[in-house]
């Protein structure tokens, strides 16, 4: 890969070093050449179109996550979002250029177990490269197994969208602790503001290998067109039915 160009950096030198990322705010080398969307026309326009979609499909999906809320609430004791640790502490994600923001879903699991993934169960992942997914995982709810399913407890992503921290679409968002783990090239992706949906989902989601997933996904970024958001966002309920055991 060619040598990125630098960007302003919007961390401290002690959480870029923490990141994984270099300290000099000239030195942040994780952007795609050629990034369309380094143009702010398109910038603004990608920003519109996050807005207008993400309130028509609030407004359509609204009692869809009247239901899925009350449904988690009815079977289980806790929140219905996630969007705490088991320290109490609250869930992030990383954006764009390395920025963490706070993250919410639907809570699909028991609460108290997210640590799981890095302890008991550690040995049960089956993704590659620096993401988790757990096979058969115990701690999730049947309510849980079936909002999964269907990607209904990713519904709040879209008031994520609306506050500016996600895209409709783009890269999928990931854990600080797995960000820390990318490689230098897996980087590129925090270029953009990470998305509901992407090429990388479409095209397979979690079946897709960590690497195969970042070149999707850099693709996108290098390829990117408001036609081409639209398309993704067209084909991505076929993409869940087609792969509807797939809860990743």
């Amino acid at each position: 890969m060619s040598i990125q160009r630098s960007v302003s950096a919007v961390r401290t030198s002690q959480e870029l070093l923490k990141m994984g990322l270099p300290a000099s705010r000239d030195a942040v080398a994780h952007l795609v050449l050629n990034n369309p969307l380094d143009d702010p026309y398109n910038r603004v326009a990608k920003r519109i179109f996050d807005i207008v979609v993400s309130m028509m499909l609030i407004a359509l999906t609204a009692p869809i996550m009247a239901v899925a809320w009350l449904c988690i609430k009815f079977e289980s004791r806790g929140p219905a979002l996630f969007s705490r640790l088991d320290d109490g502490s609250p869930v992030q994600r990383i954006g764009r250029d390395g920025m963490p923001f706070p993250y919410a879903k639907f809570r699909s699991m028991h609460p108290g177990t997210h640590s799981l993934r890095y302890t008991a169960l550690a040995e049960r992942n089956t993704r590659s490269g620096p993401l988790v997914k757990i096979d058969n995982d115990p701690r999730v709810t049947l309510v849980g197994q079936f909002i999964r399913k269907w990607h209904v407890d990713e519904l709040p992503e879209f008031f994520l969208v609306l506050r500016g921290d996600m895209s409709i679409v783009g890269p999928r968002p990931h854990l600080p602790e797995e960000v820390e783990k990318y490689s230098h090239h897996h980087r590129q992706v925090l270029c953009v503001k990470p998305g509901i949906t992407g090429l990388s989902q479409v095209m397979g989601g979690s079946r897709l290998g960590f690497n195969r997933e970042v070149a999707y996904d850099c693709k996108y970024i290098k390829g990117w067109s408001l036609w081409g958001d639209l398309v993704i966002v067209i084909r991505t309920p076929f993409a869940i039915l087609a792969r509807r055991g797939d809860c990743g």
